[in-house]
């Protein structure tokens, strides 16, 4: 369907906040829109002279968007296992080159880059996003609007304080990502809770919420906001479906809230997780681009028919967290908001990161980048399912179903000691089908000084003891609701899940130093739970 057909986004516009309706054009920015005009003698703006700036050039060399195959097979692994032991360094490479001066006009340079900018992006990283948002996303309206902004973290506190006045909530997962919570609690904004299962956020719980709000007893208006990690669930490390999609946008709709699609993930979609004796010796993936794309659970974005869905992309996971860049799809009216506040805040992005990134994607260009996506997602699927035969092999296993929970209608895993007489299960998990995380949840209730009152305290001590020994996981807590605010009795209760739990990431460390993690907290464990 062409953009012809579409139809065009709703009014939404008041859904902005008290803050972001007074926000004005910063009175100097103003003047960038007559900055490239032809002809036009520039003594407006306090510019330093690009002949000052000391970057002659910007050079580097890049890895080549094949580097990475996408039928993963063992001998993909021993490779990937000697480029992290830095035994092969890089494999392919190409080099770029960014000029202080332009050759022609349209030119990617320095001179415009290391400027004062306004507060989007440069035209060519522009012109990329909107044809990757257009092929890949595919938006239900004609006039999305794509701005660029300094990555996710940056982009929900701009769409924060563009939705949310002091005194509201936003629609949250039980569990959620720590920092998306942090950012709301200075604001004078609470989380409010939503039930869980597999598949992320519910849709039948988030209605009930919705049709059930009781200002009086909640001490606030009904939520408009809903904020998500869609893939690779931060913490949980779910993937939702097409269809739980389309159902949690019909609720939106029908009570008219905003969504706000956090999805640094989505790239890293990985599939179930097999067992490495069912594991087949290759596994290939669509390689073509068109099929590739249809593989991935779709964006919000192709059911948002109204512009309501705000979504944050970033390149922190696919290209490096250094660069800083990302952008948002969403309605013109709110893109508009959201470019005055950066006007006044962080402008654009750093030149120097928004240009090698420009240069890496031109040298690539769209198809290079989508088999660069490709590649990317195998080869976290091989660390993610590296780590999980690691515990294979230091705990018993047992696959069972769960019957309700955060992980309701999904098989959940549960271990036993492989050494020692301690009966009982240690921890569970569900294998993520995307992204960085492992989620466990501790049984410390198998713990002979298991009490009600002391479960926080045990999943505490044995996180002291994990880094003491040498292994960093991050806690649990961190990414519940009630670990900010206290939402009242029937709510959802995360709280008052039995046992503690873990976050763990396999993303960054070396294989060998992911075997040996495991080791020790196998060690750890069996220790903890052995004590009388």
């Amino acid at each position: 369907m062409s953009l012809a057909d579409l139809p065009d986004a709703i009014d939404l516009s008041h859904h902005l906040s008290v803050v972001a309706r007074a926000r004005r054009v910063s009175p100097l920015k103003s003047l960038q829109k007559y900055f490239g005009k032809s002809g036009i003698i520039q003594l407006g703006g306090g510019l330093p002279n690009p002949t000052y700036f000391p970057f002659v050039s910007l050079s580097a060399e890049v890895m080549v968007p094949e580097s990475f195959t996408i039928s993963p097979q063992p001998s993909s692994f021993e490779w990937l296992w000697k480029f992290l032991g830095k035994e092969v360094p890089y494999g392919k490479t190409t080099g770029i080159s960014i000029p202080k001066y332009p050759t022609a006009p349209d030119d990617l340079n320095l001179a415009r880059a290391l400027q004062y900018t306004p507060a989007i992006a440069q035209p060519q990283l522009q012109a990329f996003m909107t044809r990757f948002v257009r092929e890949v996303y595919q938006p239900a309206y004609a006039n999305y609007a794509v701005l660029v902004n300094m990555g996710n973290t940056d982009g929900w506190n701009k769409a924060l304080t563009t939705l949310c006045d002091p005194g509201s909530g936003v629609l949250v997962e039980e569990w959620t990502y720590a920092s998306a919570m942090a950012a709301m609690i200075p604001c004078g904004v609470s989380p409010v809770p939503v039930r869980m299962d597999a598949q992320g956020m519910r849709d039948d719980s988030l209605r009930v919420v919705l049709e059930g709000w009781d200002e009086v007893q909640r001490g606030m208006s009904r939520p408009r906001v809903l904020y998500l990690v869609p893939v690779g669930q931060n913490p949980c490390g779910s993937t939702m479906t097409a269809e739980r999609k389309r159902r949690i946008y019909d609720v939106c709709v029908d009570f008219d809230v905003v969504i706000v699609e956090d999805d640094p993930y989505y790239f890293l979609q990985m599939g179930a997780y097999v067992p490495r004796e069912d594991r087949p010796s290759s596994s290939p993936l669509c390689g073509e681009e068109a099929r590739y794309i249809a593989s991935l659970v779709p964006s919000f974005l192709k059911y948002d028919y109204q512009g309501r869905v705000i979504r944050l992309d970033s390149f922190s996971k696919t290209i490096a967290p250094g660069s800083r860049l990302g952008w948002f799809t969403c309605h013109p009216v709110f893109a508009e908001r959201l470019e005055r506040q950066g006007e006044t805040t962080t402008q654009a992005p750093c030149g120097f990161s928004q240009a090698l990134v420009i240069k890496l994607l031109t040298e690539w260009r769209y198809e290079g980048y989508i088999r660069w996506l490709q590649g990317l997602g195998v080869e976290y699927r091989q660390r993610r399912d590296f780590f999980l035969d690691c515990l294979a092999e230091e705990f018993h296993l047992r696959i069972t179903p769960a019957s309700g929970g955060v992980w309701g209608g999904t098989d959940v895993y549960t271990a036993t000691a492989k050494r020692g007489e301690k009966p009982g299960v240690m921890f569970s998990f569900v294998p993520p089908t995307a992204g960085m995380f492992v989620w466990m949840t501790l049984h410390v209730e198998n713990h002979a000084r298991f009490s009600a009152e002391n479960q926080e305290p045990l999943e505490m001590e044995l996180w002291t003891r994990l880094a003491e020994a040498g292994v960093l996981f991050c806690p649990g807590w961190m990414f519940a609701y009630d670990g900010f605010v206290d939402a009242p009795d029937g709510t959802v209760g995360s709280s008052n899940t039995p046992g503690g739990h873990f976050r763990v990431s396999f993303s960054n460390a070396e294989l060998g130093d992911l075997r040996r993690a495991v080791e020790i907290f196998a060690r750890v464990l069996g220790e903890f739970f052995a004590e009388e």
